[in-house]
């Protein structure tokens, strides 16, 4: 399959930045599905007016809110049928250093076979207790993995390989909400897709638009962790093979 990226950007009331991620977006060239996750109407309507004035840009929409997991896998699945290659995700509430796109899908072309994740290089605007958090899901994740390999698991700026998504889709059921991007990219390791680890710059917008639940989505995660612990375990002797013989190499 030749290299036909798109972009993927899951949306649930995030219509005040929307429109500004979509201007930087497109000087790019790359078709951008945005998934409208159940939000409220004026995001619904603003939504609708992007799309028709940007025919690069394709709306889907979810009858109700089902979680940045749902909204990200139902638009890998479609684009997959119509025949990408690979789906660069981007968060709608404006963090990310979208100048990096290019970077993004140029190593993706370079490496078809990777995940491209992106290594966030954060400012002060960061919140202290989302930054040491972090920390703890690292270590899990080194787990889980045997390795360094993945930089940071919760990075929302990362480009999938689809083929190898969607077959991982189809076997595994993988969860909607927060913990998405955490599962999804270890379960992509396990399944043997190299993850290439890219640095870019993350900004918290002052008075931003945040879905974290800090209980429940905390909750989700340590279940998340528990689980892919306990899968590890039988994974242990292909995972030291792989290490032994990318030590080889």
């Amino acid at each position: 399959m030749s290299f036909r990226p798109c972009l993927i950007i899951p949306c649930y009331n995030h219509g005040s930045t929307m429109g500004g991620v979509l201007e930087r977006l497109r000087p790019y060239g790359v078709p951008a599905w945005v998934v409208d996750d159940g939000s409220e109407e004026p995001t619904r309507q603003m939504l609708e007016a992007l799309a028709r004035a940007e025919p690069w840009v394709r709306l889907l929409r979810l009858p109700r809110n089902g979680g940045k997991g749902a909204a990200v896998m139902h638009a890998m699945r479609l684009a997959y049928r119509e025949g990408y290659s690979h789906a660069l995700q981007v968060d709608a509430d404006g963090q990310h250093a979208l100048s990096d796109v290019p970077r993004f899908l140029a190593r993706a072309a370079e490496r078809p076979d990777a995940v491209i994740a992106g290594r966030p290089l954060y400012d002060a605007s960061v919140p202290k207790a989302r930054l040491y958090g972090r920390y703890l899901t690292h270590f899990w994740v080194w787990i889980e993995t045997l390795s360094f390999d993945i930089a940071d698991s919760m990075c929302g700026f990362r480009c999938y390989p689809l083929a190898a998504t969607e077959a991982l889709l189809r076997r595994t059921r993988i969860p909607r909400r927060m913990d998405f991007d955490i599962e999804i990219i270890v379960r992509l390791h396990w399944a043997g897709a190299p993850v290439l680890n890219l640095p870019t710059r993350v900004t918290y917008p002052s008075g931003g638009l945040s879905h974290f639940d800090a209980l429940r989505d905390n909750a989700r995660i340590s279940l998340m962790h528990t689980r892919l612990a306990l899968g590890m375990l039988p994974r242990v002797p292909r995972l030291l093979r792989r290490r032994w013989r990318e030590a080889r190499a």
